[in-house]
């Protein structure tokens, strides 16, 4: 990916089409916008617009490989900024807008873009390359029956506290029937940034996905817990579990229990399975955090990414099977690509089945959301996939 250049056929652009237009003046600034989406996107290329008075203007993204802060240029006697990237078919790229007028600095949403991306810390402006669709299993179905969630709250003494897991039962629930189960981690975040309660209704309505039972825990002190905790594991395996598999109709065995999670989430999913050997059949890592060095010991990742560090280095070194298969997802846009890369074959090493699938996408919950079918249908296969595969 990397910003347009003149070239054959760069006429064509409608930014170099406005540029043209005579007289270039705040009317045809205005009929211009009135005319389109913005971002502007033209098969591979994309246009980014802000419009208003300032020093400089930006991009602000995180895709690896270009800067955070990509310069935006004025439009000769307007007030329109605009820069142009190239952005490969199917992308999604969250962004932002920084000015300077002086010595102030301020960084916002684009006000010419109602698309957004929302996350714990915040939201971002979304721009959708050529042929990215928000997937129609993510939206609510009136045809698919919902499932029931359901709130309890677990003393923990492995972790000191009250665990609040929220329990997804799908709407055929039967006490006499025998169902797998996904523990989620971040599971709050996952239902309202991921949609997952939707997806797991349409998918199961859709007969993508098995029924299946789903713990979403919620974290406490997330990074320390999820950071190779041991008291983290101990909780999952010794307690969350045997309390739904006493009070729940739960397959109760290796092959119908998956643990779920993204970036810190996925470090925790693999350390809980590493520490206790021969409990989960299956581990669905989302763009895990999996930070490690193979000489020195500087990881760029600060205090918080030591445990991690250590854990996954010692994983690395010596691979052990922790479940028979891990579905491994990461955006092609994010820091962590190349990590993630590398664990697929010392997880394949070690033994274990392993599906790998990649995005044009960052480290964000859309990316995590739209990969969801395919993690869960591989996982836990409802019967129209296993009839057509």
């Amino acid at each position: 990916m990397t910003t347009a250049r003149a070239r054959t056929g760069a006429g064509r652009l409608a930014i170099n089409r406005l540029k043209s237009a005579k007289p270039l003046d705040a009317g045809a600034v205005d009929r211009f916008l009135a005319r389109r989406a913005v971002p502007v996107v033209e098969g591979s290329r994309c246009t980014f617009l802000w419009r208003g008075e300032a020093d400089e203007a930006w991009i602000c993204q995180r895709i690896v490989g270009l800067p955070d802060r990509i310069p935006m240029r004025r439009l000769h006697d307007t007030d329109l900024w605009y820069l142009v990237l190239e952005l490969p078919e199917g992308s999604r790229v969250e962004y932002q807008i920084e000015i300077r007028r002086g010595d102030h600095y301020e960084r916002f949403n684009d006000p010419l873009n109602e698309k957004r991306s929302h996350s714990p810390v915040g939201s971002s402006s979304v721009c959708f390359g050529a042929d990215y669709e928000t997937p129609d299993w993510v939206l609510p179905d009136p045809e698919a029956r919902p499932g029931e969630l359901r709130e309890m709250a677990l003393r923990s003494r492995a972790l000191g506290r009250d665990a609040h897991v929220t329990l997804y039962l799908p709407a055929r629930f039967r006490p006499t029937a025998s169902y797998p189960l996904l523990v989620v981690h971040d599971g709050g975040d996952f239902l309202q940034y991921a949609s997952m309660k939707s997806v797991l209704d349409n998918l199961i309505h859709r007969l993508d996905v098995e029924e299946t039972v789903v713990a979403f825990t919620h974290p406490g002190e997330r990074l320390d817990e999820y950071a190779n905790s041991a008291a983290h594991s101990r909780f999952l395996a010794q307690e969350l579990l045997p309390e739904l598999e006493s009070s729940l109709p739960l397959v109760g065995q290796p092959a119908g229990r998956c643990l779920l999670g993204s970036s810190f989430g996925g470090v925790a999913a693999l350390a809980a399975a590493y520490r206790s050997p021969g409990t989960y059949g299956s581990l669905i890592l989302m763009s895990g955090s999996f930070v490690f060095t193979d000489i020195g010991s500087d990881h760029g990742g600060g205090p918080l990414f030591d445990p991690v560090v250590k854990f996954v280095n010692r994983f690395r070194a010596k691979p052990r099977c922790v479940a028979d298969r891990i579905f491994m997802s990461c955006g092609v846009y994010e820091q962590l690509i190349v990590p993630n890369r590398s664990m697929v074959h010392v997880f394949e090493n070690a033994g274990m089945q392993v599906r790998y699938v990649e995005a044009r996408d960052g480290h964000s919950w859309e990316n995590w959301r739209d990969r969801l079918r395919d993690a869960l249908s591989w996982v836990y296969p409802g019967p129209q996939k296993l009839y057509y595969e």
